[in-house]
């Protein structure tokens, strides 16, 4: 496996020396506060979509689908490409798409119109999720899992709040109001432009400097290549669950408990809140502890609770929705920072795979559950997908990591 990176030198010793950029980091994750903001969006307002245009679940998962692989397939590429030629400003123009898609979302008409909306919104993740991992390891000063935990934790809560106002502003205004958020994503693109500017002008910088030896990885290739095939089952497991509750649990409480629509969506707001405090807690502990301890924690520990939801009342299933999404949310950034430790001086590339597979799993996830509940009924699909933490065992075959320090 090539480690070798044209564009930037690994030099882990001068970014401790020179500190955390608080205010790029800051920006990077509100960045991504605003892009996974307007991505929830669509599976925010699925029942309305479901009414209006006469869908199945079948259908309902393949929007899904559509916006995951646009995703999935484009992310790995531009991280292999941008690992060599690093672009700055590329997060401007993959914010360009998504606003495009937001706008064709607002008007659309058809069916396929639906589907060419989530197919421009992810292209807008493609582009942006590989460049901003790279923005926020640029800026963690050797914090590696502090940065990707904050620059994480602005996309959950974009995530937790697209829902919270999809229910007040979408559901009781129609789908042309998806056109207000428009303005979102123009605030995003100003944010991207100065942090572009910073990154350009620190690759100008690294260029400049003496050239650091690249860092080696301390695994054989073939270890390697396993040990990634294995974190990746690991976020096979976390974003399958996790598309069943994306994508399906407002029509899982609306079905069981007869809620409203509203009410339905704030649950999963509380669900998508709990997940944003989890990834701030991951990538501190796995700085502190080792990564390896938190993902054993995060994917196998919430196999009980993942058990017990689908015959809990709705009481029970708020409690339980909270523990799931706290715990199982620490995974990702440890996940992320252990595989980019694997593979030195190809951070897009990992960040591409890794958020690549997210997405593509999650839309997978969100096609084939929603086939399932229309052959057997959305309560047995939370009842299957309950044993998928159970993958969390293979996490014992993964290697020792770097010494801390």
């Amino acid at each position: 496996m090539d480690t070798k990176s044209t564009a930037l030198p690994a030099a882990p010793v001068r970014h401790a020396a020179e500190g955390v950029a608080v205010p790029i980091l800051a920006a990077i994750s509100f960045s991504h506060f605003l892009n996974d903001l307007i991505q929830s969006l669509i599976p925010a307002i699925y029942p309305i979509l479901k009414e209006s245009y006469a869908l199945d679940f079948a259908q309902v998962g393949l929007i899904t689908l559509t916006f995951q692989l646009t995703a999935s397939l484009l992310q790995p590429l531009v991280g292999i490409y941008t690992d060599r030629r690093p672009m700055p400003f590329s997060l401007v123009v993959g914010m360009g798409f998504t606003l495009v898609g937001l706008l064709t979302l607002s008007r659309a008409s058809s069916y396929p119109l639906l589907l060419l909306a989530a197919g421009l919104v992810g292209m807008g993740s493609s582009v942006f999720h590989p460049e901003s991992s790279r923005v926020a390891r640029l800026a963690s000063g050797g914090r590696h899992g502090l940065a990707q935990s904050v620059f994480q934790v602005g996309g959950n809560a974009g995530t937790a709040v697209g829902p919270l106002l999809a229910a007040f502003i979408v559901v009781p205004l129609g789908q042309p109001s998806i056109a207000w958020f428009s303005a979102v994503a123009l605030l995003a693109m100003i944010v991207l432009s100065l942090v572009g500017r910073w990154y350009g002008q620190r690759l100008a910088a690294l260029r400049a400097k003496p050239r650091a030896a690249a860092a080696k990885p301390i695994h054989s290739h073939r270890r390697i290549f396993w040990s990634i095939a294995i974190l990746m089952l690991l976020v096979f497991s976390k974003n399958f669950y996790t598309a069943s509750i994306t994508s399906y649990f407002t029509f899982y409480l609306i079905s069981k408990f007869q809620l409203s629509v509203q009410d339905a969506q704030l649950h999963l707001f509380i669900f998508l809140g709990a997940v944003a405090a989890g990834t701030v807690l991951g990538g501190p502990i796995g700085d502190r502890f080792g990564r390896k301890y938190v993902i054993w924690f995060s994917i196998l520990g919430v196999l009980p609770f993942t058990l017990a939801l689908p015959y809990a009342n709705l009481f029970w299933t708020g409690v339980l929705s909270v523990l799931i999404g706290l715990i199982l949310a620490s995974a990702f950034s440890a996940i992320l920072v252990y595989a980019t430790e694997l593979v030195p001086g190809r951070v897009g590339m990992i960040a591409g795979l890794f958020f690549g597979l997210s997405f593509g799993m999650g839309g997978l996830g969100a096609a084939v559950l929603g086939e399932l509940a229309d052959w057997t009924g959305i309560e047995t699909v939370y009842r299957i997908c309950s044993f998928l933490p159970a993958i969390g065992l293979l996490t014992v075959f993964l290697p020792h990591e770097r010494p801390r320090g």
